[in-house]
């Protein structure tokens, strides 16, 4: 691909960026709400109500086995009671980014509902080796574990001008995907994530996590404060890759961090872990079978 090729695709790819639409007004109200102490859940549910669709999706989340309820939740009032403002905090963004998850995107080999797949499971994945390892706040590591891979929905129309550029790259020289693609596209899905994070206005912690997912020892020295959450949703992403949770093509050639084992006193456990998260995968299933009811 000729330099100029390149530079367009660049510029498509920010204008793109600013193309996509932030998180809906109500659902910024929302999270403000399920962040503040003072907030009731008159309020979260006032807000929600704006969307029907939305609070269906959330409820469906909130009655999925994982969350073990005794009996089946019919309001968002109810289920904020039960499940207290954290765990709905994440079932809203969950349900808000079902929506443009679960499509198909071509560019990356994935059918429909395959991006949304594997971002739940590294969600699920990240929540469970947070609250192992104690690196980080367990319903951030979920959270930012469900964005992990927003950037490729702005990507998906870009890379097929460069995916056999791409693959060979990956194939001849063993490079990972990530990194292939940065250089034929001049951006990685993770940096386009980290943008879109920011653009929503949401907190640079998760910004951090996302640019850094495939490169953790490169952290700067001044954003050391996130590097619990950023090994975190590394090793989370590695493991749901090993396991084969619809990765698409940018799981090619992908290297789990040595480093990052190490500091969180996980090395030589991998199999172990691989073997935990089975079960924790089957959770995953259940839950995409109630949003497509």
């Amino acid at each position: 691909m000729d330099d100029r090729t390149r530079q367009l695709i660049q510029n498509r790819i920010l204008s793109r960026l600013k193309e996509v639409k932030s998180f809906p007004q109500f659902v910024m109200e929302t999270l403000r709400a399920l962040d503040n102490p003072d907030s009731s859940a008159y309020n979260v549910a006032g807000s929600l109500s704006k969307d029907e669709g939305l609070v269906i999706r959330t409820l469906k989340l909130a009655n999925s086995a994982f969350y073990g309820l005794p009996r089946k939740i019919s309001s968002i009032q109810e289920a904020v009671a039960l499940l207290g403002y954290k765990t709905i905090k994440n079932l809203v963004i969950a349900a808000t980014v079902y929506q443009r998850m679960d499509n198909s995107f071509a560019g990356y080999a994935l059918d429909r509902g395959d991006l949304w797949k594997h971002s739940l499971s590294v969600a699920y994945a990240a929540r469970y080796l947070a609250e192992r390892t104690k690196a980080c706040l367990p319903d951030e590591a979920y959270i930012v574990g469900m964005l992990h891979a927003i950037g490729k929905i702005v990507l998906n129309d870009y890379i097929k001008f460069g995916y056999q550029i791409i693959v060979r790259i990956v194939d001849t020289d063993k490079t990972p995907f990530v990194e292939a693609e940065r250089m034929v596209l001049g951006f990685d899905h993770a940096q386009v994530g980290a943008m879109l994070v920011e653009k929503w206005n949401l907190p640079e912690s998760h910004k951090v996590a996302i640019q850094y997912q495939y490169s953790p020892d490169d952290l700067p020295e001044d954003l050391q404060e996130y590097r619990g959450l950023v090994d975190i949703i590394h090793l989370a992403n590695s493991l749901v890759l090993m396991l084969g949770v619809s990765g698409g093509a940018d799981a090619l050639q992908y290297s789990l961090s040595e480093t990052v084992l190490q500091r969180l006193g996980l090395e030589d456990r991998v199999e172990e872990l691989l073997s935990e998260l089975v079960d924790i995968m089957d959770k995953v299933s259940e839950e995409m079978e109630l949003m497509e009811e």
